[in-house]
């Protein structure tokens, strides 16, 4: 292979890399994955500091401390991803003191969560 031809090549191999990596970088969604609510769901993150339950398997509420230090009551019905975070969770976090999101929608004067994930704690 002559200079003239190895040019050429080492050329447009470069050029390839160039478009491959700038459609990459284009067409990519960088964006973080936050699962979206039900209509209506609030937000909070916070240390799990008491939970009521009859059980690891009877989970019926929790009480989270917010970084501001405010004190919010929830009741759990069903959690849309149970199999993922189980309610018995919770004592865990409560014990390590770790926080937790929770994606919450308001009943009258109850606070029920639909959704638990690990906090960015």
């Amino acid at each position: 292979m002559d200079r003239q031809t190895r040019n050429l090549f080492a050329l447009l191999l470069v050029v390839i890399v160039a478009v491959t990596g700038g459609a990459a970088l284009l067409l990519s969604d960088t964006s973080i994955v936050d699962p979206d609510g039900p209509p209506a769901v609030t937000t909070v993150e916070g240390v799990v500091v008491a939970v009521e339950s009859a059980g690891l398997t009877d989970v019926r509420g929790f009480t989270l401390r917010t970084e501001a230090g405010e004190t919010i009551e929830f009741r759990l019905g069903e959690l849309e991803n149970a199999v993922e975070f189980p309610p018995s969770h919770l004592a865990a976090h409560q014990v390590d003191a770790y926080p937790v999101r929770v994606w919450y929608r308001m009943e009258g004067e109850e606070r029920f969560a639909v959704r638990l994930e690990d906090g960015d704690g």
